[in-house]
């Protein structure tokens, strides 16, 4: 949980390189290429649906969403990044800066078709609270799909670089530099946990689970990446989950 007068911890990670994020992100090879297409898969049809795009970042995700015929609300809790998905949509959405580890109290019971979500939990130490809040909003019904770093490869980076002290079935902050995008290289903060700790909070906020997938690199990331590719075909690197509200 974010002490009380500190930035949340996506906030604090984010506005570091925001820019240089926003202008890598749709072509990058492991959001375009990986994320995105796992995470759009596990979407029911959206037309004529209400979404929250939950951590929305530069708004790629809720273009494409929009694109789709759905009626979109956009959160995120970076405020460089509320503005870029509000010039890049305008009146197509609403677009709040949110923090997720607060109360959504923009949002009505029963209120969204959908949440989506995408790697944007490996933020917050409890999910408890969030998940309760994407439960109440959210139809009967309604799909929450969300994908995160998967739980052994977190374990294996962290591990092998000394980033961490624990076992893989702890869950445990680390901080660790990420080159993909450019110089100054941000020091991110995250939070990795095993899968029993990424998946029975979500039950326990009352979903049904549908889905789990690893997802597999598309061919654009293999004329893009090969040797990253041939990598995330033999090993995971995320994990994408859609459930349902019992």
């Amino acid at each position: 949980m974010t002490a009380e007068n500190e930035p949340a911890l996506g906030r604090r990670n984010y506005e570091q390189f925001a820019r240089r994020y926003a202008e890598a992100v749709p072509t990058k090879p492991h959001n375009a290429y990986y994320d995105r297409p796992a995470v759009l898969a596990l979407l029911p049809e959206l037309r004529g649906k209400r979404v929250l795009d939950a951590g929305c970042g530069p708004g790629i995700y809720a273009e494409e969403l929009v694109n789709r015929g759905a009626s979109v609300v956009a959160v995120d809790v970076t405020p460089e990044f509320v503005a870029m998905t509000r010039g890049r949509l305008g009146e197509r959405a609403t677009v709040l800066e949110a923090d997720l580890e607060q109360p959504l109290d923009f949002a009505r019971d029963a209120e969204f078709d959908v949440v989506v979500c995408p790697l944007v939990l490996d933020y917050i130490e409890d999910w408890q609270p969030t998940l309760g809040e994407f439960h109440r909003i959210l139809k009967p019904g309604g799909v929450f799909a969300f994908s995160q770093g998967h739980p052994w490869n977190d374990w294996q980076l962290a591990s092998a670089r000394g980033l961490v002290s624990g076992t893989y079935f702890d869950t445990e902050r680390y901080t660790m530099e990420w080159h993909g995008f450019g110089e100054p290289y941000p020091r991110i903060t995250a939070f990795r946990r095993p899968l029993e700790a990424m998946i029975n909070p979500v039950i326990d906020a009352g979903f049904q689970i549908e889905r789990i997938v690893e997802p597999r690199p598309t061919e654009e990331f293999r004329a893009v990446d090969p040797e990253r590719y041939e990598r995330l075909m033999r090993e995971p690197g995320f994990i994408g989950v859609r459930a349902v509200k019992l």
